[in-house]
């Protein structure tokens, strides 16, 4: 088997030229002929209608009886005919699919016209016999051109469509070569920007754990951490309480039960941050022994419910803070704790540290979040790119298909790099 030619894509159509020319110069001449005879027959069929339009108005002006409806219809008839055939626009320049359009727009306006042709003939007649004889004449040679158009567009015609299409297919894998070297470009682009952000990005966490590892950060990481395992220890310590004390609010809600408006909102401070409500009373936490009694009395009074197992809990609870003044000890812990924050945190080194870390830490996030973006975009592109690739190979193979049908030469497209 011979080795196929190998052709540079910019030189395909210059190449196809010199092919095809024997192919499509007689079937190009072929197309002009037979246009031109249709125009032709356009021209004679629009004069014998014009014939019928005032041989019909020189009638009409007789004022006839006989003839004057007859006649009206003709003219009516022809000015139909005009009206319509005038809207056939023969094209100069054309391509397959213009000479197909054209035809079809050719049998189109032909069927309106025979129709209006049968419609109208019988109140006619039988006047007009010579004009309309004439026009049938015209009629019948414009219907044998438009079918013999017809058939050569749709037949021998065919072959200048492979050779239109050889040409489209060019354009074609330029636009998909170009199109890929747009989205390397792009993505080149989009490369160097994710390596820019992911080295400000590691600057950036590096910065953050120097400011972290500060010792003044480091004492206030490690209060915080204390204050969430003490939040933990008075949670626990009034964990029979919680669900009395959010009936209790209730009631005094619905005015069930009176409590001052000082008990009420610290009430509210022991639901939502036992820790805070407590570390902010005074040593002693007189409100929650307050709070405590009227729970106390509530239960029995009967207006507060609970289960046997939660009443007993609640009770102990109750009783161990009252009598035995079990969170003393809890609640200086949490004092000190929360006193040593505040210290440290009017601290103008602790705040110029924290300052520095929220402007750096929203940084990151900008910076991650602008990274996210441009991994997506870049994902994509690649996504592209890879359909890009799989488009112009196989515009390349159909291309080198349609050259072998055209010529029957084993060809090799070959793609500028």
């Amino acid at each position: 088997m011979s080795q196929p030619t190998r052709i540079q894509l910019l030189d395909v159509k210059e190449w196809l030229d010199r092919e095809t020319t024997p192919i499509l110069g007689p079937l190009k001449d072929k197309a002009v002929s037979l246009l031109k005879e249709v125009k032709e027959r356009i021209d004679d069929t629009t004069q014998s209608s014009q014939r019928i339009l005032e041989n019909s108005e020189s009638e009409m002006n007789k004022n006839n009886p006989k003839t004057y409806r007859f006649a009206r219809n003709a003219n009516k008839f022809a000015q139909n005919i005009i009206e319509t055939i005038e809207s056939v626009r023969v094209p100069d320049n054309f391509n397959y699919e213009k000479l197909q359009a054209f035809c079809g727009e050719l049998e189109k306006n032909f069927s309106s016209l025979d129709q209006m042709r049968r419609g109208a003939y019988p109140y006619i007649s039988p006047y007009f016999i010579f004009d309309r004889r004439r026009l049938d004449v015209y009629f019948k040679r414009l219907y044998d051109i438009t079918k013999e158009l017809r058939s050569f567009q749709a037949t021998k015609y065919e072959k200048a469509k492979t050779i239109e299409d050889a040409y489209s297919m060019v354009d074609k894998l330029l636009q998909a070569i170009n199109g890929i070297k747009r989205n390397q470009e792009n993505r080149k682009v989009a490369d160097e920007r994710k390596g820019i952000l992911e080295k400000e990005i590691a600057e950036t966490q590096q910065k953050i754990a120097q400011i972290e590892a500060k010792a003044e950060l480091n004492e206030l990481f490690r209060l915080n951490q204390r204050m969430e395992e003490l939040r933990e220890d008075v949670k626990h310590s009034l964990r029979y309480l919680q669900k009395p004390f959010f009936k209790l609010q209730s009631l005094a809600r619905t005015s069930e039960v009176a409590i001052p408006l000082d008990e009420m909102n610290k009430l509210g401070d022991y639901l939502s941050d036992p820790y805070m409500a407590l570390a902010t009373e005074e040593i002693g936490y007189s409100t929650l022994k307050s709070i405590l009694k009227r729970l106390g009395d509530t239960i029995e009074q009967g207006k507060l419910k609970l289960k046997s197992t939660r009443l007993r809990k609640a009770r102990d609870q109750i009783d161990g803070i009252l009598s035995k003044d079990s969170l003393i000890q809890l609640q200086a812990k949490c004092k000190e704790a929360l006193s040593q924050r505040k210290q440290l945190l009017a601290s103008e080194t602790i705040t110029a540290l924290q300052n520095q870390q929220t402007e750096l830490q929203n940084h990151l996030k900008e910076l991650q979040k602008e990274n996210e973006f441009v991994s997506s975009k870049s994902k994509m592109l690649e996504n592209e790119q890879a359909k890009l690739l799989e488009r112009m190979e196989y515009l390349r193979k159909e291309l080198e298909k349609n050259i072998f049908q055209l010529t029957n030469k084993n060809v090799q497209v070959t793609l500028a790099a």
